[in-house]
């Protein structure tokens, strides 16, 4: 029985849409950006797993300062040089993991009323001066810092002054990768000029 009618069971499956229509494919950006990915993905964990150690440590020692001074009546003092160093390593390590997602505060106005060719000149822009301040002040000027203060002992940690200021150099180090990584990126077209916004994770 001939099933010509288009109304059969046998009639022909209607097209289906191609899939993506409408929506532009970003690329993939070859092996270079990949591997580039893949070790930012890497050091991206690390800091994380660093900085939620770091805040569990800052927690315990601000709570046992409050609970020396205030139940105990005999403050530790080595808490507050311990816990003012503890934040601002926690400052830092955070701010780079931060640029690694592309997620500090930006005020955007101006940059969205751009087409997407301007854009990505400003995004570029952007990372390069990101990279400038990070390489003179946080890279040579942190380092020259650090050795200065080298041999300033702490009273109450093991450390030195300047043994944890080398924490600049590091994180300089770390945000001029992650900038150089975004600007590969948005040349290669992995990566939006604009950093995209997840609707679901607007907070803490």
């Amino acid at each position: 029985m001939s099933n010509k009618d288009g109304g059969g069971p046998g009639a022909d499956s209607p097209a289906v849409p191609e899939q993506g229509a409408g929506h532009r494919q970003r690329p993939t950006g070859g092996p270079v950006v990949a591997a580039l990915e893949a070790v930012r993905g890497v050091i991206d964990k690390i800091l994380g797993a660093i900085c939620i150690v770091i805040f569990g440590a800052l927690v315990v020692i601000v709570s046992w300062q409050v609970f020396s001074r205030q139940v105990l009546h005999s403050p530790a003092t080595w808490t507050t040089e311990i816990a003012q160093y503890t934040f601002v390593v926690l400052a830092l390590l955070s701010a780079a993991l931060v640029f690694s997602e592309r997620g500090h505060i930006a005020v955007e106005v101006l940059v969205n009323k751009f087409n997407e060719t301007w854009q990505r000149i400003t995004a570029v822009f952007v990372e390069v001066t990101i990279i400038f301040f990070a390489v003179f002040v946080m890279i040579y000027g942190g380092y020259a810092v650090a050795q200065n203060a080298w041999n300033q002992n702490i009273s109450t940690m093991p450390l030195t002054i300047g043994q944890i200021y080398m924490i600049l150099p590091i994180s300089g180090v770390l945000i001029t990768f992650f900038s150089l990584c975004h600007i590969v990126g948005m040349f290669a077209g992995t990566e939006e000029p604009l950093p995209e916004v997840d609707e679901n994770n607007q907070g803490i």
